[in-house]
């Protein structure tokens, strides 16, 4: 994990996330900055090896879930005070070539599972009278890029998702947000190259200029725990006024 980004004051004594798809990436990155925050974090990947690795360097919890399993998600109760739904996949193709299979996958990975882990928290969020749930989105729900149908549809239902519990949460003291950056550096992203360089009909070593990096006004990739601090500050109690938004971190992507 890079150490260039400081963690603010921001005390999480106490509080019980969760944080999904934390095995590697945006959410270990962001297990980690909670877990520095005093927070009991469990760590949930789909991988119970990863899961058990970053869970015993941070002291946290680890579970290895299918979140495509949504018969036995319907039937779970969490008590968490603070929800991070990070779980993704990727996959890179025309709409008219895109498996069917593939995309019934992503999509109940990504918005379905967060429904439901959503739904499984909610109730004790409200009998405490706090929760924070956090979506990490992508400008990708805000924008459109082609060959991506399925995870673009998926992030644009969950920035609708989280405004939907925002609304409802609020006489409970409970906030909803999604965090919206451009690409970061990932392994998510990295198994990408070789799909977008077929789909975009360039090299691979092109890939990182001519597609991650040509709209952005700021020419790099996003670390991961840019994104961590981001949702460290949305869980703490100075964001309580902030709920039902989108925070873009996408280096001036959307700006023009």
């Amino acid at each position: 994990m890079t150490d260039s980004i400081q963690p603010t004051d921001t005390s999480m004594a106490g509080r019980r996330v969760l944080v999904t798809g934390a095995g590697s990436g945006i959410g270990e990155a962001v297990a980690e900055r909670f877990a520095q925050a005093g927070a009991a974090v469990t760590v949930a990947d789909i991988n119970g090896d990863a899961a058990s690795a970053v869970a015993e360097r941070i002291g946290g919890t680890p579970w290895q879930v299918d979140l495509t399993d949504t018969d036995a998600l319907a039937e779970l109760t969490l008590d968490i005070d603070i929800l991070v739904d990070n779980a993704g996949i990727q996959h890179v193709s025309p709409i008219e070539e895109f498996s069917p299979a593939k995309f019934r996958q992503i999509t109940t990975l990504m918005i379905e599972a967060p429904f439901l882990l959503t739904r499984a928290a909610l109730t004790g969020m409200y009998e405490r009278g706090f929760g924070r749930i956090i979506h990490i989105s992508s400008v990708h729900g805000l924008r459109a890029s082609k060959f991506k149908s399925a995870y673009v549809a998926s992030k644009h239902a969950v920035e609708g998702l989280s405004k939907v519990t925002a609304l409802e949460g609020a006489e409970h003291g409970v906030t909803s947000n999604c965090i919206n950056p451009g690409y970061v550096k990932t392994a998510l992203v990295a198994k990408q190259v070789a799909e977008q360089a077929r789909t975009h009909g360039i090299s691979e070593d092109e890939v990182t200029e001519k597609v991650f990096l040509k709209r952005p006004a700021i020419k790099r990739m996003i670390e991961p725990t840019e994104v961590a601090e981001l949702a460290a500050f949305l869980a703490s109690d100075a964001a309580a006024m902030m709920t039902g938004c989108s925070y873009v971190m996408d280096g001036g992507w959307t700006a023009g």
